[in-house]
């Protein structure tokens, strides 16, 4: 009998970890953005420092503006952050009401959190995912943690 309660438990635990993967995979592969959402609402000092450090990380794995970044925006701050850093970075930036023209498009999506004054950002992109978490400040935000960075390959 305790042996299958364990066996019921271990399934159950590995069922709640699967089934949320599950929903990533389209018949287009891993990556299908829909939204974007920033829930931790982020002031606008905290927003413009934790998309800056995202963009210029986000740069480092696609190439600083070698395309047009298809950008699935919720118009929060860091939407708007996350925008204005981009084309900073040289990228032009086509919203998800616009149909982006050009060689290369890289669709875009983010996620933001928060939990006790940690705030946890993921970008999201067909080839490369990034996430950090960041400490809530006084004057905004600042890294606590390395990058994490999840590469795809077709």
């Amino acid at each position: 009998m305790l042996h299958t309660r364990r066996s019921i438990l271990k399934a159950i635990g590995i069922s709640a970890l699967v089934t949320p993967m599950a929903g990533c995979m389209t018949q287009s592969g891993w990556f299908n953005p829909t939204t974007s959402v920033d829930a931790a609402n982020l002031s606008p000092s905290a927003a413009s420092i934790v998309a800056g450090d995202m963009v210029a990380k986000l740069s480092e794995h696609v190439g600083a503006g070698t395309g047009t970044i298809f950008l699935k925006a919720d118009n929060s701050q860091f939407g708007l952050a996350l925008e204005s850093s981009l084309r900073g970075w040289g990228y032009a930036v086509a919203e998800a009401d616009q149909q982006p023209s050009g060689d290369t498009i890289i669709p875009l999506a983010y996620t933001v959190g928060s939990d006790a004054g940690q705030i946890f950002v993921r970008l999201t992109t067909p080839t490369v995912e990034l996430a950090r978490t960041y400490q809530a400040t006084a004057t905004g935000a600042s890294p606590t943690s390395p990058v994490s960075v999840l590469t795809r390959t077709a």
